[in-house]
C-alpha cells in the first residue's frame, strides 16, 4: 500500500514538472526577445535566436510586447536595427499586412517594410 502511495505520488510529480516547463521557457523567451527590441540589440536578438534554433518567422504571432505584437512594439520604441531585422526576415505578406501599424513609427522602418513589399 505505501508503495502504491509512494510510486503514484512520483509519477504525479514528474507529469507536473514536465506538464509546466514549456510554460515557463516560452515566457523566458518571449520576455528576452521583448528586451532585446527594447533596447535594438540585434546582435545579442540574432545570437539569442540562433542559441535557442528559433527562427523570427516562427515565432512572430505568438509573442507580444505591451500588448503589440514584435513590428508594432519596435516601431514605437524606434528600434531601427531590431525593427529591420525583423521585417528582412519576416514574410511580405505579414509585413503588408503590418504597414498601417508602422506608419506611426519611425521612418527607416518604414522605408526597410515599402521596400520589403515591393521587392
Amino acid at each position: 500500500m505505501k508503495k502504491l502511495l509512494l510510486a503514484s505520488t512520483i509519477t504525479v510529480l514528474i507529469l507536473t514538472s514536465v506538464v509546466s516547463a514549456p510554460k515557463a521557457q516560452a515566457s523566458s523567451i518571449a520576455q528576452s526577445i521583448c528586451q532585446y527590441v527594447a533596447a535594438d540589440d540585434k546582435k545579442r536578438m540574432r545570437t539569442f535566436l540562433k542559441t535557442n534554433r528559433l527562427k523570427i518567422r516562427s515565432i512572430f504571432k505568438g509573442i507580444e510586447c505591451n500588448g503589440q505584437n514584435l513590428l508594432a512594439f519596435a516601431s514605437s520604441q524606434g528600434s531601427v536595427k531590431t525593427g529591420s531585422l525583423m521585417i528582412s526576415k519576416l514574410p511580405k505578406r505579414i509585413v503588408s499586412a503590418n504597414l498601417t501599424i508602422l506608419q506611426a513609427g519611425s521612418q527607416p522602418l518604414i522605408d526597410a517594410a515599402n521596400e520589403r513589399v515591393s521587392s
